[in-house]
C-alpha cells in the first residue's frame, strides 16, 4: 500500500485463534488483484478484504458449530439407544452415563470408534448423526447463511463499485484529452 493511503486502512480486528498473517495474506492477495490506483479504490479495495476475511471468519465458525452440535447429536443419538427400556428409577443414572459417553466421543478417538460402531450396528451411521446436526444447528446455520450471504452481496457491490469508478475516470479522462486537443488546434 503506497504511503499516502496507509491512514485509510485500519489495524485489523481479529479474534482469538485468528492468525494475523493469514488476514495480511488475505488483504495482499486481494489488493494485488483490484491493483487501487486512487485514494477511493484503495478505501474500496480495503472494505473488499475485510468483507472476504469476514467471509473466512464464518465460515470456520459455522464448521466449529457444527462440531460442537455434532456432540449434541451423539449424544441425543445415544440416549434413543441407551435410554429405551430403562426404567424409571435408573433413567438419571442412565442420562449420565449417555452424557459421559457423548463427552468421551468428543475427547478420546478410541471411545469415539466405538460408540461410532455402536451407534452404527443400531441404524445411526455418519449420515444420520449429521441429519441430527443439521436439525439441531437449523437456526444457527441460517444466521451463518444469512450473515455469508449479506458479506457477499455487499463485497459484489464494492467490487461494482471500483468498475463504476474506474469507468468514470477513464471516460473523464478521455473527455479531458479531448478538450485539450480541441483547445490546442
Amino acid at each position: 500500500m503506497p504511503p499516502q493511503f496507509e491512514a485509510l486502512c485500519p489495524p485489523p480486528q481479529l479474534l482469538p485463534g485468528e492468525n494475523i498473517d493469514h488476514y495480511y495474506a488475505v488483504q495482499a492477495a486481494i489488493f494485488c488483484d483490484i491493483n487501487p490506483q486512487s485514494a477511493v479504490e484503495w478505501l474500496l479495495a480495503i472494505d473488499v478484504a475485510e468483507l472476504s476475511w469476514e467471509m473466512q471468519r464464518y465460515r470456520v465458525l459455522r464448521h466449529r458449530l457444527l462440531n460442537t452440535y455434532r456432540q449434541k447429536a451423539i449424544e441425543m443419538t445415544l440416549r434413543r439407544v441407551d435410554l429405551a427400556g430403562v426404567i424409571p428409577e435408573f433413567r438419571d443414572i442412565a442420562e449420565t452415563y449417555t452424557m459421559t459417553n457423548a463427552l468421551d466421543w468428543q475427547l478420546d478417538a478410541s471411545a469415539a470408534r466405538d460408540i461410532e460402531a455402536r451407534l452404527e450396528t443400531h441404524g445411526f451411521d455418519q449420515h444420520a448423526i449429521s441429519m441430527e446436526v443439521y436439525v439441531q444447528a437449523r437456526e444457527i446455520i441460517l444466521l451463518f447463511e444469512s450473515l455469508l450471504n449479506g458479506a457477499q452481496l455487499r463485497r459484489l457491490l464494492l467490487l461494482k463499485e471500483i468498475n463504476n469508478v474506474r469507468r468514470s475516470t477513464i471516460v473523464n479522462g478521455a473527455g479531458a484529452r479531448s478538450r485539450d486537443e480541441a483547445s490546442s488546434q
